[in-house]
């Protein structure tokens, strides 16, 4: 019985290769044939070999597969506990791998950070990138934020060069872009403007004629959009978010409360009493980052202050891991970072915030000078420059406390960028006294989640020292 199915075996491949070989050879369906191998035969379905071409040495392609090496940009959102030497660590997977970080926004707090990157990859090898993120003893979550419904925003101030007789042209492009003049003067404008990556070019390519000096851009940061309908996830914070409602946590909850409700709840049914009910997996109240933090006041005893540093570098897989390596073996804690594309293409400008003196400072400038791709180190602590940060920040709301956080965006100059059934999100542009006053304006609602960008910063052309403008910062 072993000798017939052999038997039969060869007489199918001897008619597979006859119809398969030489180039007038025709397509030939595919021969069903019943092997005998037992006391029930199976029918076994031999598909003819394709065709082939003399083009091709007699031997048939192999047609690629859809979508394997398709290079995509990817958002990557990454929630840690800080830690000194965490941002050196998360650079260094990337480095490792020869991914360039695009852009890097990171929001820091005491004991947690929240990091938006963004990358260009295939999805294969992406994949694996996540899988060693996660392999970091702090990090918490690691989320492709490219594959959901974003509302993403970046933040760019641009030095323009112009001289009084077109400063007209140059304001018709603010106005179209609906940016904002922070400092002006006599052969200078320099330039705020907020909103997604393709804008930031448009922008760019416009002001281009008129000639670009500088360039400072924080990284993309991103928050999912919301759900419509009755699959939008119901925040139970407190009665200030929902006041139609009676069956609400009490007034008194705040943050912590409202988020030790969800994480009780998660295993509850979908169905509320009056809201569908639904929590986010994996969702605590420590990942929700404090504006607050970080602030310094000037008046140290041992003369410690918060310094603002502006890199030059050159672009290039890794440069990001050499610099924030000097800060970590010396023991600096980062408050601050920003990185994104400069005036010139092939380098890119990191902007840093690190408390110290000015002589440990000075020695740490001395350093980064050291590195072979670095171009330019500026500290801009004790000189007049322009600072701004970006803020996106989530807030659980219904349509009945709607228009009492509309109220206090207004008073904010915050702007509306995504609404739902349960939440509102808002977008501010300003220095950290004003994401710490929003914040706290809108802590009694419920924050759902929060993204911020690193400082970015240029010096003023104008000399105007804006410090004495802003008054005195909040106390902690």
């Amino acid at each position: 019985m072993a000798a017939a199915a052999a038997a039969a075996g060869a007489a199918v491949a001897s008619r597979v290769s006859v119809g398969g070989i030489g180039p007038h050879a025709r397509r030939r369906q595919p021969t069903t044939v019943a092997v005998a191998a037992g006391p029930r035969a199976r029918p076994v379905a031999v598909a003819a070999a394709a065709p082939s071409s003399p083009a091709t040495g007699g031997v048939a392609p192999v047609p690629p597969r859809p979508g394997a090496s398709v290079i995509k940009r990817h958002t990557l959102s990454v929630f840690v506990g800080d830690e000194s030497g965490m941002i050196n660590r998360i650079a260094g997977v990337f480095a490792r791998r020869g991914y360039n970080i695009e852009s890097l926004a990171v929001g820091l707090n005491k004991e947690k950070a929240l990091f938006t990157i963004v990358v260009s990859g295939t999805e294969k090898i992406l994949k694996q990138v996540v899988e060693q993120l996660n392999k970091l003893v702090n990090v918490i979550k690691v989320d492709d934020l490219s594959k959901e419904p974003q509302v993403e925003r970046e933040l760019m101030l641009i030095k323009v060069n112009v001289e009084p007789d077109r400063r007209a042209e140059v304001m018709v492009v603010v106005d179209v872009f609906k940016a904002k003049v922070v400092d002006i003067s006599d052969h200078t404008l320099t330039i705020e403007v907020t909103g997604d990556p393709g804008k930031m070019v448009a922008i760019q390519n416009n002001l281009r004629r008129f000639g670009i000096k500088e360039i400072a851009r924080t990284g993309k940061i991103a928050l999912r959009r919301e759900k419509m309908g009755e699959s939008a996830p119901f925040w139970r914070f407190s009665a200030a978010s929902y006041p139609d409602l009676e069956d609400t946590v009490p007034s008194n909850s705040l943050i912590s409360t409202g988020m030790k409700a969800i994480n009780q709840n998660s295993d509850e049914s979908s169905s509320g009493d009056v809201y569908p009910v639904e929590s986010y997996e994996n969702f605590s109240a420590n990942q929700i980052l404090d504006a607050h933090w970080g602030v310094m006041t000037d008046g140290d005893p041992e003369g410690i202050c918060s310094h603002t540093l502006s890199i030059l570098v050159n672009d290039f897989p890794g440069v990001l891991n050499v610099v924030t390596g000097v800060f970590s073996r010396r023991g600096y804690n980062i408050q601050s970072l920003a990185v994104g594309p400069a005036e010139k293409q092939g380098t890119s400008r990191i902007t840093i915030v690190v408390p110290g003196t000015d002589e440990s400072i000075a020695k740490l400038v001395h350093q980064l000078y050291k590195l072979i791709d670095v171009y330019e180190v500026q500290d801009f602590t004790h000189l007049p420059f322009a600072a701004r940060e970006l803020m996106i920040i989530k807030v659980a709301v219904n349509a009945t406390a709607r228009s009492t956080i509309q109220d206090i965006a207004r008073v904010f100059e915050a702007q509306t960028v995504d609404v739902s059934d349960h939440t509102v999100t808002l977008q501010l542009t300003g220095d950290i006294d004003e994401m710490v006053r929003l914040q706290r304006m809108l802590e009694p609602y419920g924050i759902c989640e929060v993204a911020r960008t690193g400082r970015i910063a240029l010096l003023r052309e104008s000399g105007v020292d804006s410090r004495c403008l802003r008054g005195f910062s909040l106390p902690l």
